[in-house]
């Protein structure tokens, strides 16, 4: 099987059943991508973005077509297999930032590795570390309603970057509209932070958005419409 591309879909269709109407949210999707690289997606509402990450990020299946990360056809996988590699390959960066509220900062970006059985002294050493990287060391015991929007942010990022020891390399982070609801300047400083920890810790990032200067940091950008995808 040819690694050379850490996402691979091939020909994916998303067929949605509403009754008796038939929605064609992706229509014949090929896209590869390779290692390191930072992608971006761009598209109206309803164009297909959202509904192709999940299918990159195994949270939902395509009709027809397959599905290849880093190298593992995923298409028809188990669920309780897809469960693995979610935990090992993948991470999402939503747009509500997604933190637990009960929860510090520093719990926050354990809790991947605490789920994953990594052991308490690498835990804490990882943390410490991405904590540092994305600049809130000192906010660590502060919970997500005492932080500002782009701290939440970036710890959200650093959780995303939170896998066991010796596996960076390989994961897939999927960014949907990061900085949708953060002010201009705020979301530009989260996407420096989101592209430089991702492609510093190795990994590989893709990223949905509305907004043209996000786009303008990706290595390429890709345009999605009526479920259809176009080359940069």
């Amino acid at each position: 099987m040819n690694t050379e591309f850490i996402v691979d879909v091939d020909s994916a269709t998303k067929i949605y059943s509403m009754g008796t109407v038939k929605v064609h949210a992706l229509r014949g999707v090929s896209l590869k991508v390779r290692k390191g690289e930072a992608i971006g997606i761009m598209g109206p509402s309803g164009s297909g973005k959202t509904t192709l990450l999940n299918i990159i990020g195994a949270l939902d299946k395509p009709t027809s077509g397959n599905v290849i990360i880093d190298g593992i056809d995923i298409t028809e996988m188990p669920e309780k297999e897809l469960t693995g590699v979610r935990r090992e390959k993948i991470s999402f960066v939503f747009q509500f930032f997604n933190l637990l509220p009960v929860l510090t900062a520093w719990e926050n970006v354990e809790l991947p590795l605490l789920i994953a059985g990594v052991p308490e002294d690498e835990r804490r050493e990882r943390v410490d570390h991405l904590l540092q990287l994305v600049g809130l060391a000192e906010r660590a015991e502060h919970r997500p309603d005492e932080l500002s929007g782009g701290e939440q942010q970036r710890v959200a990022i650093a959780r995303a970057l939170a896998k066991p020891h010796g596996s960076t390399g390989s994961i897939i982070v999927l960014a949907d509209e990061p900085t949708g609801d953060l002010d201009s300047t705020t979301g530009e400083e989260v996407m420096r932070v989101l592209i430089d920890l991702t492609k510093g810790e190795g990994g590989t990032l893709l990223v949905v958005t509305h907004d043209p200067e996000v786009g303008e940091k990706m290595d390429k950008v890709y345009r999605m419409e009526d479920g259809m995808i176009f080359e940069p």
